[in-house]
């Protein structure tokens, strides 16, 4: 990276610095005063942007229900599954079941999210940390928490308390990986810089460690949050007598494709609805770097 720098500031001074008395080079001043350098990165951003795509993808789901390509007992049409979600809200039924699910999702992610950093910031900070922490998380993120379903239903019933415990072990294992990573990723300079101004535990925390590990903090939080759904939907349809999965496993076993498929925009909205509130966020706490993604 600092090598490219050098050479882009080489280029610079060598294309517009005249040479004494010599021919002015006129034409590659004229190219570089216009700015018609060669672009490298994604472009400009649009706004709303990331929409696009999930919006030809209704279009075209849409196109071919309406064309008859796609047959209604497999896949309901738009039109079908627009009504059905308005009689689901004008029965109170999907409000209550997703009033559920947002419970047990939010719980999920708030223990989920708070053990991994706290386990991640122990294991960051400390030697002692690091060698008693590190190595069980690590076995932790090889097992997959719905592999443990039968050992936690073993444990603690098929109960709220289970469905809240697999989601969170998802989510703290997403955090733990990513803030961890980020924090011992910290330039081991300015650890020494801190060391030299004789700075306290809590000062190199706020100033150092914070605003190192905040990216890794981020991108564990979106991967937590993704997480935190896709628990929610498996454990939804273990005895579970309430919630959005609840409802699309009892439409699977009368053939309700219309339902399952409101059950399943219905986690499409708060899942992107919830990455993107993680995005805004993390643009506002990471103003201070320049991206590529703007």
């Amino acid at each position: 990276m600092t090598d490219l720098l050098a050479k882009a500031r080489t280029a610079d001074t060598e294309t517009v610095t005249p040479q004494p008395g010599g021919p002015r080079n006129t034409e590659g001043t004229a190219r570089v005063s216009k700015g018609t350098r060669r672009r490298l990165g994604p472009g400009r951003a649009l706004p709303f942007g990331r929409l696009i795509g999930p919006a030809l993808l209704v279009l075209a789901w849409w196109a071919a229900s309406a064309s008859g390509h796609l047959d209604p007992r497999i896949l309901s049409s738009p039109g079908t599954v627009l009504a059905t979600a308005g009689d689901l809200v004008a029965t109170g039924r999907l409000q209550d079941n997703v009033l559920i699910s947002l419970q047990r999702a939010g719980l999920g992610l708030f223990f989920g999210v708070t053990a991994g950093v706290i386990l991640a910031v122990a294991a960051g900070l400390s030697r002692g940390g690091e060698y008693l922490l590190d190595g069980p998380l690590q076995i932790k993120r090889a097992i997959p928490s719905l592999a443990m379903l039968p050992l936690l239903i073993l444990w603690l019933g098929i109960g709220e308390q289970m469905k809240v415990t697999v989601i969170a072990l998802g989510v703290a294992v997403n955090m733990y990986i990513n803030t961890y990573a980020s924090l011992t990723g910290i330039d081991s300079r300015y650890v020494e810089l801190a060391e030299g101004l004789d700075l306290n535990r809590a000062t190199f925390i706020r100033k150092v460690v914070v605003p190192g590990s905040l990216p890794g903090f981020f991108v564990g939080l979106r991967l937590g949050v993704t997480s935190s759904w896709l628990g929610l939907i498996v454990v939804e349809q273990i005895n579970a007598t309430s919630g959005i999965g609840y409802m699309m496993f009892q439409a699977q076993q009368y053939a309700q494709s219309d339902v399952i498929i409101v059950g399943l925009v219905a986690y499409v909205i708060f899942g992107f609805a919830s990455d993107a509130a993680v995005r805004a966020v993390e643009r506002k706490a990471l103003s201070w770097r320049r991206t590529l993604a703007g």
